[in-house]
């Protein structure tokens, strides 16, 4: 059975649980889904919301481009990525990565290898909006984020 991949990019929250028991009900194959969730934070009460914007179309491609190739890296059942766009408050759902594969190993990877991916390739942008009123800086891209997809192309040279 070839996995089902699902990409959204959306402005409205998610239900993750939803998420996942569409997953789980659609194969019952599945022996394990990991599940990554990423979080607005409010960095220590200086944020007020979060704003994401996104080149539509271009979004959802290049995600289903990083998505392919866990697929091809990993033996995963299905795959689903649903990253929010607009603006997002604190303790709000900002991204959902959802690997299924009937062996745990399988589905941590390819997530593992989706987010750090989704960090470094996928057009999006962020924009701080501050506590204090106001407006902040564009988020700058971080080493920590190049280092870890760095970390996979060395996987592949072993």
């Amino acid at each position: 059975m070839p996995c089902a991949i699902r990409i959204v990019v959306q402005a409205e929250p998610f239900d993750t649980a939803a998420e996942i028991a569409t997953i789980r009900n659609a194969d019952a194959n599945v022996g394990a889904v990991v599940s990554f969730s990423g979080i607005c934070r409010d960095e220590s009460g200086r944020l007020a919301a979060l704003e994401l914007e996104h080149y539509p179309g271009m979004a959802e491609a290049e995600i289903g481009r990083i998505a392919h190739e866990a697929v091809q890296r990993w033996s995963v059942d299905a795959l689903t990525v649903i990253h929010r766009h607009g603006k997002i408050v604190p303790g709000d759902d900002i991204v959902l990565v959802l690997a299924a594969s009937s062996h745990r190993q399988a589905a941590f990877d390819a997530a593992s290898f989706l987010m750090d991916f989704l960090k470094t390739r996928a057009p999006f942008w962020k924009k701080e909006h501050l506590a204090n009123g106001s407006a902040g800086d564009w988020v700058d891209a971080r080493e920590a984020d190049d280092a870890a997809r760095e970390r996979w192309k060395r996987d592949t040279e072993k």
